[in-house]
């Protein structure tokens, strides 16, 4: 049961960084179970620890990071991004610390995509133009740093240390869950 725990943890945590950043968390995830024993990856997410993919996955964090730091390209990007993100997110949740094995991998495919697809959801329309009017464009290259760090952070933490994540999970519930009593109250 622990190990099911610490594996949706871990998944949960891999595919909203990739709302974030598509490729940093399949990085993450490629480079651990290639060089270290942390992850054995199922087939085919076993795939993700190939050289080339590996080399393949860099050069796409790259472009994406270069990208979101772009006036104008980063909207592009993240229109183009609304596909890529919630697919990387299922390919993240599905492949990550043994969930494959102990969940439908229907299921484990459908909970990353919308994992992810939300966290992108609400970046790309909730906060990027929110900090655009704000700063006049200013903040976004800042913000869009904090995003690719957050997400190598998040991915990082989900693999290593899974129950971070978990108590992360359930700290942002019940802050949100604050923030919906008290608006109903108001």
């Amino acid at each position: 049961m622990t190990e099911l725990l610490t594996g949706v943890f871990a998944a949960f945590g891999l595919s909203a960084s990739a709302g974030l950043n598509a490729y940093i968390p399949l990085l993450v995830i490629g480079v651990i179970a290639h060089y270290t024993d942390w992850i054995t990856l199922a087939p085919p997410w076993d795939t993700l620890a190939n050289p080339w993919v590996l080399i393949v996955l860099g050069i796409l964090v790259i472009i994406e990071m270069l990208a979101d730091k772009i006036p104008a390209v980063n909207h592009i990007n993240d229109a183009i991004q609304t596909l890529i993100r919630p697919v990387a997110g299922a390919i993240a949740f599905a492949a990550s610390a043994h969930v494959i094995t102990d969940i439908h991998p229907v299921i484990a495919l459908l909970a990353g995509l919308l994992i992810a697809g939300s966290v992108h959801v609400a970046k790309s329309v909730v906060v990027r133009p929110a900090v655009t009017a704000t700063t006049g464009g200013a903040g976004n290259v800042p913000v869009s740093i904090a995003e690719d760090v957050l997400s190598t952070v998040v991915s990082i933490l989900s693999i290593v240390i899974p129950v971070v994540i978990g108590i992360l999970l359930l700290l942002l519930i019940l802050w949100l869950a604050r923030i919906i009593w008290r608006r109903s109250n108001a």
